[in-house]
């Protein structure tokens, strides 16, 4: 998933107190008066993608955070991290000790915008549905460990694993495992368009213009019963062309709210000299940044990516393009979680133009290598072609390569012919779908992986991952995550860049800013309220 970059300067989203509740507002909102968020986030549909809002279909850090506003799911990871807690659910455990069977029991009087009561039979029926789809998204695999699931009564649902799996709390409570209304969402047929349908904390309508949603209204859903308290009654959210124009936006006061992609000059002109009334926070990321590779294309074979990756220069691109945004990024696995180890600098090192000619000779691959390098800055932002220009100039620079750059303009068009292997190597950006270190592997490496990859290792698919799996204590799965970690880097089906830090601005009267944004990028417009400004 390109799922998704942004810690408090005294980490207040990490180390405040978990607040809960039961649905309701508690507003402050002014009379009324919509909060408008803006972002540089984009929301499009066309061939490959009509259907960009349905759950069994999307898998994009964008699109998940507007369905984090509307579709409910049994669980929810809580605003300042840590395990899943009950949502649609009042109580989850698994059952005995082989980690196989997790039971939900539901709330009581749970309800769909329209009044239809909502059953454990939903709950089966969104799940299957998903399964059955199964859409070359990539985001069924998050579900696939699910071998079969019972409803023995309206409140309670079981699943049984194929394998034993203690992270699937946090897979039922992505947007993935979102609960639908079936009279709205055919069981094998995926639901066109820019529609979406839920038992969240909102309700939502879109606006669009051609194929692009140009507006987004999430209205409070006065149905909603979980965990969550809704802190305003409607929230607007606004796509913007760029970070400069959104940040202008702001500085007017057109919008209450910035968050996205920002350009790291205007991350250090809004640190060092925030406008009046605008406050700008730096928060905890875990947004992560890479190059992926074709492994079946003979132009980026094993030794080429290993070269590629022995003269990579990560503090440069770091430095140079991102300060003061981001950190050098040594492995699929960033620094701040739990099985992290730097394999790639552990076998490269610093760059080196002897070692790279070296394994290129060993290997009899003939210099320069010829191929194309793809970037999106529509999506990513100007930086990101900052970057492939110098990532461009440390390999040609060599001698070793010849390495021509190409931009691809639409977003939607790049993702899907990323997936189709039409590129031999691009750039892609991944947020968590929940901050377990599971998450930064098998979405890359296992089978129905979001990347549509031909990358397959016997061992850390069918070893690996399983055993890792298994470890209910996560630090007991450390070995088997470090050893992925080093296999990665020795066959390079993708080349870790950069791990980056996430912003957000806000009008000074707008509370709730610190919380709007989780770790993993997960949008939570639920806290955002309207206060007095300073």
């Amino acid at each position: 998933m390109n799922r998704k970059t942004w810690v408090l300067p005294v980490t207040v989203g990490i180390l405040a107190p978990v607040l809960a509740g039961c649905g309701g507002s508690d507003s402050g909102d002014g009379g009324g008066k919509p909060i408008v968020v803006g972002t540089t986030d984009t929301y499009e549909k066309n061939a490959d993608a009509p259907a960009p809002l349905d759950p069994a279909y999307a898998y994009d850090a964008s699109l998940w955070n507007v369905l984090r506003q509307t579709v409910q799911s049994l669980v929810r990871v809580p605003k300042g991290g840590g395990e899943p807690e009950p949502d649609a659910a009042k109580s989850c455990k698994f059952e005995g000790t082989g980690g196989l069977v997790y039971t939900c029991q539901m709330r009581d009087g749970l309800q769909f915008p329209d009044g239809t009561a909502i059953t454990s039979k939903d709950v089966e029926y969104s799940i299957q549905r998903s399964l059955d789809i199964e859409s070359d998204s990539g985001v069924v695999g998050l579900l696939a460990g699910i071998k079969s699931m019972e409803t023995p009564n309206d409140k309670t649902i079981t699943f049984r694993l194929s394998s034993a799996d203690a992270t699937l709390p946090y897979k039922l409570a992505t947007p993935a495992a979102g609960i639908v209304e079936r009279k709205l969402y055919a069981p094998k047929k995926l639901r066109n368009g820019f529609v979406l349908d839920g038992s969240g904390p909102y309700t939502m309508k879109a606006e669009a213009k051609g194929d692009a949603m140009t507006k987004v209204v999430f209205t409070h859903n006065p149905k909603y019963k979980g965990s969550l308290t809704v802190k305003n009654d409607k929230v607007e959210l606004k796509p913007y062309a760029s970070a400069q124009a959104m940040g202008k936006a702001l500085v007017r006061g057109d919008v209450d709210v910035i968050n996205g992609k920002f350009d790291p000059q205007q991350v250090q002109e809004f640190t060092d000299d925030p406008p009046e009334h605008v406050q700008f926070l730096e928060m905890q990321g875990l947004e992560t940044h890479y190059i992926i590779f074709d492994t079946a294309n003979p132009a980026t074979n094993k030794p080429v990516r290993q070269a590629v990756s022995q003269l990579i220069d990560r503090g440069e691109i770091a430095s140079k393009v991102y300060a003061p945004t981001a950190e050098p990024l040594y492995s699929l696995v960033p620094a701040s979680i739990s099985g992290h180890t730097n394999s790639f600098f552990n076998k490269y090192g610093d760059p080196d133009v002897a070692k790279a000619r070296n394994i290129l000779e060993k290997a009899g691959v003939s210099t320069p290598v010829k191929f194309d390098m793809y970037y999106s800055e529509e999506h990513y932002g100007p930086a990101n072609k900052q970057e492939f220009e110098l990532i461009q100039k440390q390999l040609n620079s060599s001698g070793l390569f010849d390495v021509t750059l190409k931009d691809v303009a639409s977003w939607t068009k790049y993702r899907a012919d990323g997936q189709k292997g039409k590129y031999p190597a691009y750039a892609m950006a991944w947020a968590p779908d929940f901050p377990d270190a599971d998450n930064y592997v098998a979405p890359f490496l296992d089978k129905d992986n979001f990347l549509s990859s031909p990358y397959s290792n016997g061992e850390i698919r069918n070893t690996l991952i399983p055993r890792s799996r298994r470890a209910s204590d996560r630090a007991d799965a450390t070995g088997d995550l470090e050893k992925i970690q080093d296999l990665v880097a020795d066959d390079v089906p993708v080349v870790p860049m950069w791990q980056g830090k996430q912003y957000v601005g806000a009008r000074d009267d707008i509370t709730g800013a610190e919380w709007s944004l989780s770790t993993s990028t997960d949008l939570q417009l639920w806290e955002l309220g309207r206060g007095v400004s300073g």
